[in-house]
Order: C-alpha cells, then structure tokens, then sequence
C-alpha cells in the first residue's frame, strides 16, 4: 500500500492512525537492518486530519531536529543532544498529518555516501545485508526498501538520496536548490545539501515532495512556486522530450558494466517512449572539480560545533583539520571556481530538457568498502567516494532537480539506479517523465525476498 492509500484508508475509518503506528512501530523494533537510531514509545497524534498524509508514519533522518528526540548526527559529541523544537520541513511534515515514528540512520554529519558511523554502526541493504545502502541516508532507504515505512525523509549534499535510493530500488527526489528550506539552520557553502522524499512510487514521492517545500524568513536561496502541486504532474503528459543520455562522468573514473547497461536499456524504452534521444555529454569533464568540492565540503564538519576533534571520526576529523588550515581567499576562489564551473554547465540545458547518467558508477558495494585498501588513511578513504558517486556531487553545485529511478538491476538481482537532470527549478518535466517510466516498467511491487509477505 501506497502512503497517499494509506492516508485515503485512515481517513476514511477502515483502520486507525494508532493501529497503523502501533503494526509499523512492531516491524521497526523487530528490524535486523540497523535502520533506525531512535523510536519513539509512543507516537505523538497527528496534527490535521485533513492533511494529504493524515495518520501515516514517517521516520526523519538523524541529521534534522525534531522536537523532544536525540538528533545525534551519528557523532559521538553529540551522543546525548536531544531536540528542543522541530526543523522547518519537520514542522511541515507534521503539518501534513504525518505520524513521526522515529530517526534514521546516518553517517557522522551524513559527510560520507555510506551509512556507517562509530555511533550508530552500519546499516544494511534489505536485498543483500553484506551491503550497504548507499549514501547517507541509508537509514530511510533501508527503512522504506523493506517495507518499515511507506516514505521516508532523506537530505541530499552530494547524492545521498539519490544513492541510497539507487541501491534499494527506491524513488529518489533531490529539490533543486531553495525548494526546501534547511531553517532554522543556514544552508551552507553553495547551499549544496537538501531535504527530499525517498518513496516506492513517483506519485508517493511527489507529494511528499509537495509538503517539505517552501520559503522560510531568512533562507539565502529561494525557489520559484511551481505551476500546480507536483502531484497533479504525475497525471500530466510528459511529451516528447529532447533527452541526453551518457555514460562519461564529470570525473575520470570507470563505470561498472553493469550500471552502463541499464542506462542503454532506458535510453531504448525512452526512445519507444517517442522521446528525441541522442548521445550528448555536458561540459562537465573536470577532475579538479574534487579539491575545489572538498575544499568547501571541508567546511561541515569544521563548523559543526565540536572543539574537541577526538571526538570526531577519522574522516571528519582530517577535513575539519585541513579547513582550520585552509586560507579564506583560498576557500572563497574554491567557491568562484565551481560558480563558475555551474555557468558553463547550465547552457547544456538550453539544447536539452533532461539529461540521463548511471546514478552510480558500481552496484551496491560491501559495506566497510569505504575503508578498504586505504591503510586507515582516513583522505584516502574519503577520496574513494569518487569511485562510487562521480555523477551525483556535481549536481548539488549546479543546483539542479534530479531523480533517480530503480530501472535496472543486476545479474546478482541487486537494485540499480538511473538518474534524470533536469533545468534549474524543473522538477515538473522530471516528475512527469518518471510517471511515464513507472507505467512503462512498473517497479513498485518487488520488494527483497526476505520481507516478501512480511509487511
């Protein structure tokens, strides 16, 4: 059942909110996945019965606030923090009638794409538990892959839905920059990270993506109101789109063969689909790209609040040393260059309405991978990112709308992801073209073996 189907049943008195919490708070504790780093005893009642998700349960990832529960961040500094009042889109998540069941996992500050943290442990892909779920919010895609919950809240600075949603075979909606707001905190360097919906179906996802948004007083980016709710884009058709589809990623590493099949694959039924499809690559071929990326990256963990770098993971705490030792003039040409770099980029858009990559350059990886073949150097870790997410960064610098769809999956019947770029602001031609994708080739009934029957 569908989130939007769930919330029509609660209205409608076939089953009540409280049952609806009470059988989905069961599965949660009973979860073997590592999903979750907190669930409430008993859930707070829902606040608008006329609300588009009234009564359905909801987790929020362990990087926003919500009133009353730990926000631990995965970071051992703040093991003990506890929430005093709730983040915007928190607050409009609640506003929606939705029912908050608990946090979901997350690396330490979400820095890394793989949910793994000193804290709060490793969290495990329901299709295959020797893997991880991708990005740092692999908590709330394992959540939703396993059937935990119908949607969830994930944040995305440099793939993290997107990945995970790769990985679970999950639909995965990064809002261009300024759509949702990051109040009460600021939105950082570039404004590179956002809230977005991870969900089974587009429609799900959509709506979800409909109740986040919006403006709050002092937000330095602000995104233009859509036409019409992105739901009702769901019903709309996509027409006949010029799409570019390529395989080069901004950054020269390889691409698994695997992921570049299912980008073939999608460029032939979106041909079927009578869209206009060539081979094209924007100008983004820019391997520099990574320091000038690292060196306002770095700014995270070094202005997280932790004087005490001990306390932080090796990771982290190499990038907050290497911030403290980075000159402002150098940290302000870093940002010039990548404004710049985002300029050249965005013509692209002027020939094309969407462009189409691989979401990943692997399949789902084992988890630990991060740290494999690195001799505990903890920058060597964090560069192996590069060999796992070379096409998703670039689009938290540029700004743009984009999905990832669960379209393929591999020999070993692991999830893999496609990923759609759309215009600055146009997450309605994505939407309408995922509509169109899901009916052609339906994905939302598979769910992992292990859970089939279960939920």
């Amino acid at each position: 059942m569908t989130a939007l189907e769930l919330a029509a049943q609660i209205r409608a008195g076939d089953v009540s909110w409280q049952e609806v919490a009470a059988e989905q708070l069961e599965h949660i504790r009973a979860d073997e996945l590592n999903a979750f780093t907190y669930v409430v005893d008993e859930p707070e009642p829902p606040r608008d019965e006329g609300g588009p998700f009234y009564g359905v349960p909801i987790a929020i990832k362990d990087l926003n606030d919500v009133a009353g529960m730990p926000t631990t961040y995965s970071c051992r500094a703040y093991a003990t923090n506890v929430a005093a009042s709730d983040s915007a889109v928190v607050r409009n998540l609640k506003d929606a009638g939705f029912v908050v069941l608990g946090k979901t996992n997350t690396p330490e500050f979400g820095t890394i794409a793989h949910t793994e943290s000193e804290l709060n442990g490793a969290t495990k892909n329901p299709w295959d538990v020797t893997r991880t779920p991708g990005g740092s919010s692999g908590g709330a895609a394992a959540a939703v892959a396993a059937g935990l919950l119908a949607v969830a809240h994930a944040s995305d600075g440099g793939g993290s839905i997107r990945v995970p949603a790769s990985c679970c075979g999950l639909v995965g909606i990064k809002p261009s920059r300024g759509r949702v707001s990051n109040a009460p905190y600021v939105s950082g360097s570039l404004g590179l990270s956002t809230s977005g919906p991870l969900g089974r179906t587009v429609r799900d996802a959509a709506a979800l993506l409909d109740v986040m948004r919006g403006y709050e007083p002092g937000d330095s980016y602000v995104a233009p109101v859509p036409a019409r709710p992105y739901l009702d884009e769901c019903d709309e058709p996509a027409g006949e789109l010029r799409i570019a589809v390529t395989a080069t990623p901004p950054t020269s590493v390889p691409v698994d063969p695997e992921c570049v099949d299912a980008l073939r694959s999608t460029a032939a039924l979106l041909s079927d689909l009578g869209h206009d499809v060539v081979d094209a690559t924007p100008p983004w071929s820019a391997d520099e790209m990574i320091l000038e990326f690292i060196r306002v990256w770095q700014v995270g963990p070094a202005t997280a609040g932790v004087d005490d770098l001990s306390l932080l993971e090796p990771i982290n705490r190499a990038l907050a040393e290497q911030a403290f030792e980075t000159p402002a003039p150098a940290y302000v040409a870093a940002v010039m260059q990548l404004q710049a770099l985002t300029r050249r980029i965005l013509r692209f858009w002027d020939e094309f309405d969407v462009v189409v990559t691989p979401t990943l350059a692997l399949t789902p990886t084992p988890i630990g991978w991060t740290f494999d073949e690195t001799d505990g150097d903890p920058m060597a870790a964090f560069f192996r990112q590069t060999l796992w997410t070379p096409f998703t960064p670039l689009i938290n610098v540029t700004g743009q709308p984009a999905t990832s769809l669960p379209l393929a999956w591999s020999a070993g019947g692991l999830p893999i992801g496609v990923q759609f770029i759309g215009r600055p602001f146009d997450e309605a031609t994505l939407i309408r073209l995922a509509a169109q994708l899901e009916e052609a080739r339906p994905w939302a009934g598979r769910f992992p073996d292990r859970f089939v029957g279960k939920r």
